[in-house]
């Protein structure tokens, strides 16, 4: 008899993962198994149980999965990079789709509940923001490789959650990747003008309220599709003019431009963003505000 409340995670080396392993680490109440490719990239104080795993390697997911048969799994790898999805779409089909697939047999095995992160990517973008029960259309192979995923998960077997979000954004521990918080303010620092598209809308997510996000559909048992992201439907224009405002930065270096300027592999959504009320009313999810967002990330540099 496997013990209650032991979640699984991917990707604990990204920026949601590692948002993951902070607060369910702080949780008694939950036993902790990180997984991510490489080795841990965070601290670890024995609060939580690391190990490698490769998600394209079916073997390894089947046998670490067996080992330790979680109550949950929560799935935060993939290959995210739009573009690089478009000129690697053998490497992206592995992370993204085949991956999901060993994930869900082994979760069938051991009877595990998965939570799934998806995407805004799914959709095209005409008739943004979108519910849970909005049709899907992707424009780009990154969007057809994350909704194939949601396909395969639909129609297994299993007790499963899709978490669908928009744009995450935060700081990592060992601050590896960048945001459009910290590039508007590093550029405006340094006295450089930016150009930044105002014909797209998206619903930024702060990563620590996507985390908490994912922990309340574990807390809560939830199964279905859930839009978990940001309450606020802005541009990256709105975003770069409110973070130098956040920062008393010069907005004169921002200039408005559209996306027809930028030459891109993927093609974007125009205009999406997620309605969340689905997650407000059955999960008590309540994310910061952009600002407020800011705010947080300016404490953590």
């Amino acid at each position: 008899m496997k013990a209650q409340n032991k979640i699984l995670i991917t990707g604990s080396n990204g920026l949601l993962g590692q948002k993951l392993v902070n607060i369910i680490s702080q949780d008694s109440n939950y036993e902790l198994i990180a997984t991510a490719r490489g080795v841990n990239r965070l601290p670890n104080d024995g609060s939580y149980i690391y190990e490698q795993m490769d998600i394209t390697n079916e073997l390894e997911v089947t046998s670490i999965i067996n080992k330790y048969q979680p109550n949950y799994v929560i799935h935060t790898a993939a290959m995210t990079n739009v573009d690089q999805c478009e000129t690697e779409k053998t490497n992206c089909w592995d992370q993204n789709v085949n991956a999901v697939s060993y994930i869900v047999s082994a979760c069938e095995t051991n009877n595990c509940h998965l939570i799934h992160l998806s995407t805004d990517f799914i959709f095209d973008g005409i008739s943004g923001p979108y519910n849970e029960g909005s049709t899907a259309h992707p424009l780009s192979y990154y969007g057809e490789s994350k909704l194939k995923a949601e396909e395969i998960i639909l129609s297994s077997k299993i007790k499963f959650a899709i978490a669908r979000t928009v744009l995450v954004y935060g700081i990592a521990h060992d601050m590896s990747r960048t945001n459009i918080i910290l590039w508007v303010k590093k550029n405006l620092e340094e006295g450089k003008k930016i150009n930044v598209v105002d014909d797209q809308e998206r619903s930024p997510t702060l990563a620590e309220d996507l985390a908490v996000g994912c922990f309340l559909l574990v807390k809560h048992n939830s199964e279905g599709i859930y839009n978990i992201a940001g309450d606020e439907i802005l541009t990256p224009y709105q975003m770069a003019i409110t973070t130098a405002d956040f920062f008393n930065l010069n907005k004169e270096l921002i200039n408005k431009t559209d996306s027809t300027n930028f030459k891109q592999l993927a093609v974007r959504p125009l205009k999406t963003g997620l309605i969340i009320t689905k997650a407000k009313n059955e999960l008590g999810y309540k994310p910061h505000s952009f600002e407020k967002g800011i705010a947080l990330i300016a404490s953590q540099i």
